[in-house]
């Protein structure tokens, strides 16, 4: 192994750790009551899924250039979707969990792109 291929390992799984906190992100959205009556709600939590079902047969694979080229390939959709949610949220709740699950969504974000430049 390369020290690029090992560079490449660790950032896929320091990506996949973040995807971590994107998926409690998601799970609260999809099991919100909000969630059920906001078509833009559904549709961030579908981006959030969406963009973790990408990067799953390269990861379980193993295969760290093609998890960073789907990462990359995908992240403006993420982005987006994140910005749709930032956007939404406070129409939707003022709630803490709803806060923090934008806080956290941003942040995930952040550091996907900075795992990404």
């Amino acid at each position: 192994m390369t020290m690029n291929d090992d560079s490449d390992q660790r950032r896929m799984q320091a990506i996949d750790a973040q995807l971590a906190h994107l998926w409690m992100v998601r799970t609260f959205l999809k099991h919100a009551e909000e969630t059920e009556e906001d078509d833009e709600l559904q549709e961030v939590a579908r981006a959030l899924y969406d963009y973790m079902l990408a990067l799953g047969g390269p990861l379980e694979n193993g295969d760290a250039a093609a998890y960073l080229k789907q990462a990359k390939k995908k992240l403006a959709k993420l982005r987006r979707a994140s910005e749709l949610f930032q956007e939404i949220q406070p129409e939707i709740s003022d709630h803490t969990n709803f806060k923090m699950a934008a806080s956290s969504c941003r942040t995930v974000i952040a550091e996907l792109e900075r795992l990404l430049a």
